[in-house]
């Protein structure tokens, strides 16, 4: 029997993966926001148990929703070690998108926010895996309204008082700005997601950035932006953009990220 994986991303943070052979695979269901749904067939309760706490890890226990079931699958050689691989943190970066692994050939599509991502994410997938797997990668560069997002904040930091998430004068004339510009995004939700440096512990880094995303859509409701557009994250330290083992390139950590969810 021929293995297949199918993983659509919805939209971030919002999963969809089935592990199957065609004939065998339940329907995976819609997931829901903020859900990852986890569908289809592998061969063993180990590979099952394996797969969903790595999902569980990188996107919250109380957002994977099981639908695994056990199968007589053949797989490819070490097929379960380069799964987990490919369940990696930036492919939280994809929205509106699917990764199709079928034995040994894995396809990619979806909607990033630029052509760095796209070119990024496609080569850490291709070096996680082994020369018998070929990779086609179909990411594309989102729509407008992320580029007028991207252009709006162009860069700068929404700046907090020191370990709070209190915005200071120059964050919040910042997030003047993006609140025009979210006036502007029309039936589609926004994520904004925190994110801090390394100094710390994990737990309070995730706690700190996720206290930062809610103040940053609190603010935003106060100019208009209806709350329910707004979804929010907190990534902690886990997404870098720069070194952490400086002062500026931990400074370029701290921040805030807008994408267009849907």
């Amino acid at each position: 029997m021929r293995q297949r994986t199918i993983w659509p991303a919805v939209m971030p943070v919002l999963l969809s993966m089935s592990f199957h052979c065609a004939a065998q695979a339940p329907q995976p269901a819609t997931p829901k926001p903020g859900q990852i749904l986890v569908s289809g067939a592998v061969p063993d309760e180990a590979s099952k148990a394996a797969l969903l706490q790595r999902v569980r890890e990188l996107y919250g226990a109380d957002r994977v929703v099981d639908q695994v079931a056990i199968s007589p699958v053949s797989l490819p050689p070490n097929w379960n070690g380069y799964v987990q691989k490919l369940i990696q943190p930036n492919l939280k970066l994809i929205s509106k998108g699917e990764l199709k692994i079928d034995g040994t050939n894995v396809a990619l599509r979806g909607e990033v926010a630029n052509e760095a991502q796209r070119q990024q994410i496609a080569s850490d997938i291709a070096t996680s895996l082994n020369p018998s797997y070929t990779v086609n990668n179909g990411l594309r560069v989102s729509a407008a309204e992320q580029n007028l997002l991207d252009e709006t904040l162009a860069k700068r930091i929404i700046e907090f008082e020191s370990g709070k998430a209190a915005l200071t004068a120059s964050g919040q004339g910042i997030l003047d700005e993006m609140a025009a510009a979210l006036q502007k995004v029309k039936g589609k939700k926004v994520e904004v997601i925190g994110h801090t440096d390394n100094v710390g512990l994990r737990e309070s880094n995730l706690a700190l950035s996720q206290a930062r995303a809610e103040a940053v859509r609190a603010y935003l409701a106060g100019k208009g932006i209806p709350a329910d557009m707004v979804m929010v994250s907190g990534q902690g330290a886990d997404r870098p953009v720069a070194e952490n083992n400086n002062a500026e390139g931990r400074a370029r950590n701290r921040r805030i990220e807008f994408r267009v969810a849907q």
